[in-house]
């Protein structure tokens, strides 16, 4: 028969290795948290007791330590920007109590399946904010860009779904402002003024000295960027678009197009160069840069054949 205390080392020796799997298991189990980024926003969730916190830079300090403290254990963790009023609107929906850790952790496990997430990457807070909040304009702008293409409709004389037909235009677009910028890193900005806001979407591209090879475009940003040239040329508004190429031992060369009744439109080099060289906000002159071309546009859309 085994000695009693053959039989506690046993016991001990099975509870360590399920401590130690289970360990391992949870590193396979990926966490949200919730950040409040905008200190109004932490402001408005002072407001329910069950939330302890009063300081935003202290609790910032505190977000970081936890970042930190679950990546040394292994755990992948993304952050998703924690809005208070939808968390009210989602209690509201729900029946919930908002006056409790539980529901927040709730709504949280909500955001990772709808929200804007960022996967954390060992960033200091004060990088990880910015990102979050540009991550979180990326989604609303693509989101509210889809919504337009959907409501535009169907063209009045082929009814041919204009947002579809647009969305190819946009693809077709952005493929020849690539191949026509030749060699270099790209640096597109698209601008489309709608009722509602001001759709931005950029574009970082790079395409070598060899023709045959693929440009090297993020395939997430690339889809943000179609979108919203989509929604311009599908609302047939006003609208704007620049690429800026740089090449290593050439110039910085800048090409400018804009949008008129729904097709882009090749600007002039001094066009190009008024635009790039006057202050959006006021109207003044900016001095131009050293060391850039301002260059005219090249076709790149053929006119659009809705009305």
């Amino acid at each position: 028969m085994p000695r009693k205390n053959d039989t506690g080392a046993r016991t001990g020796t099975h509870r360590t290795r399920t401590t130690d799997r289970r360990r391992l298991l949870r590193r396979e189990v990926p966490g949200t948290i919730g950040l409040l980024a905008d200190p109004g926003d932490f402001a408005a969730m002072r407001d329910y007791r069950s939330f302890t916190f009063d300081d935003h830079q202290d609790y910032l300090r505190h977000v970081d330590g936890l970042l930190r403290s679950l990546a040394a254990q292994g755990i992948h963790t993304t952050v998703a920007l924690f809005d208070p009023e939808e968390y009210a609107e989602f209690c509201g929906e729900t029946g919930l109590d908002p006056d409790t850790a539980e529901t927040r952790a709730r709504f949280t496990a909500e955001l990772a399946g709808s929200g804007a997430l960022l996967p954390y990457s060992g960033q200091p807070i004060d990088e990880l904010v910015p990102l979050l909040v540009d991550e979180a304009v990326r989604q609303a702008t693509w989101e509210y860009a889809t919504g337009l293409l959907a409501e535009v409709g169907h063209c009045a004389d082929c009814g041919e779904d204009i947002g579809h037909s647009s969305f190819d235009r946009a693809t077709d677009a952005l493929k020849a402002l690539v191949a026509g910028a030749g060699p270099g890193h790209h640096h597109f900005v698209c601008s489309i003024p709608t009722e509602a806001q001001q759709l931005v979407a950029v574009l970082h591209a790079d395409t070598t000295d060899d023709p045959a090879a693929p440009p090297r475009i993020e395939s997430r940003a690339g889809l943000d960027f179609v979108t919203v040239l989509a929604a311009g040329l599908a609302l047939g508004g006003p609208g704007g678009l620049v690429v800026r190429t740089t090449h290593e031992g050439r110039r910085d060369r800048v090409h400018g197009w804009r949008l008129d009744r729904g097709r882009l439109t090749a600007l002039s080099a001094a066009a190009v160069f008024n635009a790039y060289c006057t202050d959006a906000d006021t109207g003044d002159p900016v001095a131009p840069e050293s060391g850039v071309e301002y260059c005219p546009g090249y076709e790149v859309d053929a006119p659009g054949p809705h009305h």
